[in-house]
């Protein structure tokens, strides 16, 4: 059956009309649809194929990417995973706050292994890490004691703090050094009142910063531009563009489980405040989600396993933070966060990754509802002190117990790992593009390219593989 000729009645019909058949290009936002770490950086590399511009468009070097290539590992914070085509232009957008050493650090280790970064261009309103925003991260997150976040220590939040208490330092001013020398004599004076009296720390020399900082401008110049002009003049030029967040769903600032969240948006809304777009330009929104869930540093985890399973969930998984190492949280696949997570991104589809992980699992359980205080819900509760008493409902469902490392096709996967694979298409109420096997480009289902439109099938929610044509 084509698309086009589903009637508005069909139970489907709200899914199937997402499909952008009439576009053969389309500009998507690729969102975490848990707490992150699902394997967005390989989902990204995999769409960059057909993107002409990828745009990182949220969050610091608290994110950490791994792209495996022919056997070659590239861990990236700041950098677009799209910086491996040569011919896409990846732009690092003003809602990000970079830590220019950092950021160095990834351009010379990609010089090193031959990747050309000539295609990379930085936001000059992108604010910016500094040293004094690290201490403080640190020194506030070991003063909560039983209270701690779970924070990186990497001076994310401190830094979102400046910038909405308007005393950041943006990429631009560092372009200027009079004017960097005079606001950063001024701020590393006035944080060194907070460090010394709050958290009685050693106090910053201004003029070491400045020294410092004068370096990464240098080398960062050639590399920044009006990057919200460059989005919109690519958009006019009929490029495709892909929009990549960090962290996940539910450690959006304003939508996940406050207070154990980043400090930022990194749903899909976020993509347009974090590069200065208008909502009329994104088509498509895909969401990334393990085929289990993970979680790392503190917060309420309904599905948590604390035995045998998520050990071996976590270690078949190499569960592991790119940015801190921190050994990741291992729980089964949460529909209700899946369904909350369709809800407030707008996903056309889902993208399900490590599914292999699950190869040897004799049963795999998926969450499907809460009980809260004696009521099963399907919803997500926003309450983050109800959150904390939910319990899981569970179904059941049987393992593969063989290896899906090898399959290219939805033919190919194991009858039950299919069906595993309906079932929470079924459940989370979104059609599944994408199956991912492993860490390698080409360890990966693709039933349809998001960008250029269906390539053979998608898995449906209703359970059925439907065939489709353009």
């Amino acid at each position: 059956m084509r698309l086009t000729e589903v009637s508005p009645t069909t139970d489907n019909c709200c899914l199937l009309n997402r499909c952008f058949l009439n576009n053969p290009l389309a500009n998507v936002v690729v969102i975490g649809a848990q707490w992150g770490d699902e394997g967005k950086g390989k989902i990204t590399d995999l769409l960059s194929r057909s993107a002409d511009v990828v745009v990182r468009y949220q969050g610091g070097v608290n994110a950490g990417h791994t792209v495996v290539v022919n056997d070659q590992t590239f861990k990236l914070h700041l950098i677009p995973s799209g910086i491996l085509y040569p011919n896409t232009d990846c732009i690092i957008g003003s809602g990000t706050v970079i830590d220019p050493k950092v950021l160095i650090e990834e351009l010379d280790m990609l010089d090193k292994l031959g990747v050309s970064t000539s295609h990379l261009f930085i936001s000059e309103s992108a604010h910016v890490t500094m040293p004094y925003h690290r201490m403080i991260d640190q020194a506030s997150e070991e003063r909560r004691g039983d209270h701690k976040i779970g924070t990186t220590g990497r001076g994310i939040g401190p830094t979102y703090a400046d910038k909405s208490e308007r005393t950041g330092i943006r990429i631009l001013d560092l372009m200027d050094p009079e004017g960097m020398k005079k606001q950063l004599r001024w701020t590393v004076n006035y944080k060194n009142v907070i460090l010394e009296k709050l958290y009685n720390l050693p106090h910053l020399d201004p003029e070491e910063v400045i020294a410092e900082y004068q370096v990464y401008a240098d080398r960062l110049r050639p590399f920044v531009a009006d990057c919200s002009l460059k989005i919109y003049d690519a958009y006019q030029q009929h490029r495709n563009i892909l929009f990549e967040g960090a962290q996940g769903t539910l450690l959006d600032l304003d939508h996940g489980t406050y207070p154990y969240v980043t400090s930022s948006n990194p749903v899909a809304g976020g993509a347009c405040v974090g590069t200065g777009v208008g909502p009329t330009m994104i088509d498509r929104v895909i969401g990334v989600a393990k085929a289990y869930t993970t979680r790392v540093g503190e917060g309420p985890f309904p599905t948590e396993l604390h035995d045998e399973m998520g050990v071996a969930l976590c270690e078949r998984g190499a569960e592991f933070g790119t940015t801190t190492g921190r050994r990741r949280r291992c729980g089964w696949f949460d529909a209700v966060i899946g369904r909350y997570a369709v809800r407030i991104n707008g996903l056309d589809c889902l993208a399900v990754t490590k599914l292999d992980i699950l190869d040897e699992v004799d049963e795999i359980k998926v969450c499907v509802a809460y009980e809260i205080d004696g009521h099963e819900s399907k919803d997500f509760p926003t309450n983050a002190r109800q959150f904390s008493r939910c319990n899981p409902v569970y179904k059941t469902l049987p393992g593969w117990k063989q290896s899906t490392i090898h399959c290219r096709t939805l033919e190919d996967l194991p009858p039950k790992a299919l069906d595993y694979l309906k079932f929470l298409a079924s459940i989370v109420e979104v059609p599944i593009a994408i199956v991912s096997l492993g860490a390698e480009r080409d360890e990966t289902i693709i039933v349809e390219d998001p960008i250029h439109g269906p390539k053979r099938a998608l898995l449906y929610s209703n359970g059925e593989s439907q065939a489709m044509s353009a």
